[in-house]
């Protein structure tokens, strides 16, 4: 994962995908279980996986969509945290996280950046 950009660059370029048309959705630590922040651009905030990709495509100008899955409790490290499985309420949340994510990127290739954004951006309502 922290080499993505190899393989996005070389896709990529093999079916000439510019940037404007490509979506990267990945999780992050930083927002809460459940939220979905779709943005233009910007940087990696430490993200290799964002990291490679912006050096491999020489850009940070293509969308993200960032699926918050929250910080670790107390001291535990981030990498064993990302790596473990969700307890089963938690799991119900990435679910239907992951649904919505399906969606808001069905209406980035359909309708484009700004409707996914005002559509999908923020936590997941309850109900």
């Amino acid at each position: 994962m922290n080499l993505s950009g190899q393989a996005v660059s070389g896709l990529m370029r093999f079916y000439k995908i510019p940037p404007a048309n490509f979506l990267v959705a990945y999780d992050d630590l930083d927002l809460p279980l459940g939220t979905i922040r779709i943005r233009p651009s910007g940087g990696s905030a430490g993200q290799k996986g964002i990291g490679s990709i912006i050096e491999q495509l020489g850009t940070a100008d293509f969308a993200r969509m960032r699926l918050g899955i929250g910080r670790p409790p107390g001291q535990m490290d981030a990498a064993a945290y990302v790596l473990q499985k969700f307890s089963t309420p938690e799991q119900e949340i990435v679910n239907l996280t992951l649904d919505r994510a399906a969606k808001a990127a069905q209406v980035f290739i359909e309708r484009g950046l700004e409707p996914a954004m005002n559509l999908f951006n923020g936590a997941l309502k309850e109900g």
